[in-house]
């Protein structure tokens, strides 16, 4: 996929062609299987007319191709280029040669994100915290057991002894994002509320959940900066 058509005017051309709830079923009609115009027509209800006004778009969008039939000449086949859909999801992040994930104590949100993405996605990865506390807290142990994972008790560590150049840091909680204004700066900010205020249970569970849909959101594009596997 060329520069162009990953670039921000691009996707805005994809977006607007999918904005249409006609075409959009067109879409989803050929995400299954090729078709002719009169077969999405036919399919979908829709007037010739109007069937070839959308076919436009979304070929001018670059979402299609029209080929030869290799039996009927005289017919054409529509086909989706799913490659470009793809390019609707956020460029990679720049290259990193690990994902370091920090929060205030590196007692409870940064050592689980760092578990679940060691889990989920691979690669090099590490936590530490603004101020770190003496051991992990026993719930996020806890958590991370009840889900598969482990964790150190005993392994927390201060942010200048673990990030490098090159890391990828993500703060998960906002009091090391508004303290990291140093040579140590977080690419990304992850507002994840802190399950110790609370102190039960559940809002460990909480926070476990809210760290794996947001890892499991942004690991197609970091994966590909990082060469996790």
């Amino acid at each position: 996929m060329n520069g162009e058509s990953s670039s921000l005017p691009a996707r805005a051309r994809i977006h607007a062609a999918l904005g249409d709830p006609a075409r959009l079923a067109i879409v989803d009609a050929l995400t299954l299987g090729d078709a002719s115009p009169g077969e999405i027509g036919h399919d979908l209800g829709m007037p010739t007319n109007l069937v070839a006004h959308h076919l436009k778009v979304l070929q001018d969008a670059g979402l299609l191709v029209r080929t030869r039939s290799e039996g009927d000449r005289r017919r054409t086949y529509l086909r989706l280029l799913p490659d470009v859909l793809a390019t609707l999801t956020p460029p990679p992040l720049r290259d990193a040669d690990r994902v370091v994930f920090v929060c205030t104590h590196n007692s409870a949100r940064s050592q689980l994100a760092a578990a679940l993405w060691r889990d989920r996605v691979g690669g090099q990865v590490a936590s530490a915290g603004t101020k770190p506390a003496a051991r992990v807290h026993p719930r996020a142990v806890k958590v991370a057991h009840r889900h598969g994972l482990q964790l150190d008790p005993t392994g927390t560590a201060r942010v200048a002894d673990v990030v490098h150049d090159g890391d990828l840091v993500i703060a998960v909680c906002d009091n090391a994002h508004e303290d990291l204004t140093g040579q140590v700066r977080p690419a990304l900010h992850w507002s994840v509320p802190d399950p110790v205020r609370v102190d039960t249970d559940d809002a460990f569970e909480t926070a476990y959940t809210d760290l794996a849909d947001r890892i499991d959101r942004i690991a197609p594009i970091v994966h590909q900066a990082t060469g996790g596997n």
